[in-house]
């Protein structure tokens, strides 16, 4: 129903627009009695086979959505009855920041993909924490940055200043430092800057009561030996795990009129790049730390793939937004059948 009725209705408009639209309708048909529940009962999968015991945290099934389609924790309720595991927000700043100017996000349908710019929009991580003060049985993953304005060399304080403010309020924290989007952010996957400020938030994660695991998300375009340096950084550092991966600035054998927009790229032809590097770093690591595997996932076996090639949990984005929240039940019955095979 939702490819050949709803999505080509919605594909009919502007992308940012009808992403802020179908928020607002998913709001208010969640707000009536009866409808939030009747999602959850035909989208989730219950089994206690699909739980994962992951970096400490327990699991109802390894399926997350991923990083900037609830930006500000607005929705993570709602869109955990669709049938996920966890909800990852932002990425939060310190300071509320508009993003890139519009027009910043581009579907480019050949290839089932998106490119954006959007640049961090966001309302800031107090607005974030507000948010988040309701949530009951939802896990959360805090995905952090820094503000456009702050130079490098001090990128450390915005880190930091949003690991305090939302360390009571996530279950894990996610340090990005691989979109595209933020002028020289990318320049912090370098090891040495990279080293310093993984090691600053895991030293104030130190002296909490309880720390939480600070996962690292990388771009796909790194290097093997700067993979190797990843590797290096979280066993050094005692990270949690990686995230693998953030969108790509790659526009090999791209065919739509969008193709040449600046941004970074996500959906279909990301996927084997990003189980590439999800097997590097496995492999490499010895299995080491857990990997979440995200990127290019648009069916049941793109997902069964990451998790076969060393991911402990997978996270969808861009073909969630194709192929519609029954994705998600498709992966976890996959999974399902897969156990039973």
């Amino acid at each position: 129903m939702y490819k050949i009725f709803i999505r080509p209705l919605l594909f009919c408009f502007d992308p940012e627009t009808i992403h802020h639209f179908t928020f607002s309708s998913i709001r208010l048909l969640s707000k009536i009695p009866g409808v939030g529940f009747c999602i959850k009962s035909y989208y989730e999968v219950q089994d206690k086979r699909l739980e994962r015991e992951v970096f400490g945290i327990k699991f109802k099934n390894p399926i997350g959505l991923a990083a900037g389609f609830d930006k500000d924790a607005t929705l993570y309720k709602e869109l955990s009855n669709f049938g996920f595991g966890f909800i990852e927000i932002g990425t939060i700043t310190p300071k509320p920041q508009e993003g890139n100017p519009k027009k910043r996000l581009f579907r480019l349908q050949k290839e089932q993909a998106i490119i954006n710019r959007m640049g961090f929009n966001n309302k800031g991580v107090q607005a974030a924490v507000n948010q988040l003060k309701r949530n009951k049985d939802v896990i959360i993953g805090g995905n952090i940055g820094k503000n456009k304005l702050t130079p490098n060399e001090d990128a450390v304080s915005d880190y930091l200043l949003c690991f305090e403010a939302l360390y009571d309020y996530v279950d894990y924290f996610v340090i990005n430092v691989s979109s595209p989007n933020t002028p020289d952010l990318r320049a912090l996957q370098d090891k040495e800057p990279l080293h310093k400020l993984v090691s600053v938030l895991q030293k104030q994660n130190a002296l909490k009561p309880k720390s939480k695991p600070i996962l690292l998300k990388i771009a796909p375009d790194l290097t093997n030996e700067q993979l190797l340096d990843i590797i290096d950084i979280v066993l050094e550092t005692n990270l949690a795990g990686v995230i693998a991966t953030n969108t790509t600035v790659s526009r090999a054998d791209l065919h739509s009129e969008n193709r040449n927009e600046i941004g970074g790229l996500s959906g279909k032809p990301l996927c084997k790049r990003a189980t590439e590097v999800i097997r590097f770093l496995a492999e490499k690591s010895n299995h080491s730390f857990p990997i979440i595997g995200v990127g290019g996932i648009h069916d049941a076996n793109d997902a069964l793939e990451k998790l076969k090639a060393g991911a402990s949990l997978i996270q969808l984005y861009t073909g969630f937004i194709y192929e519609g929240p029954q994705l998600v039940k498709a992966i976890n019955k996959k999974i399902l059948r897969n156990i039973k095979a």
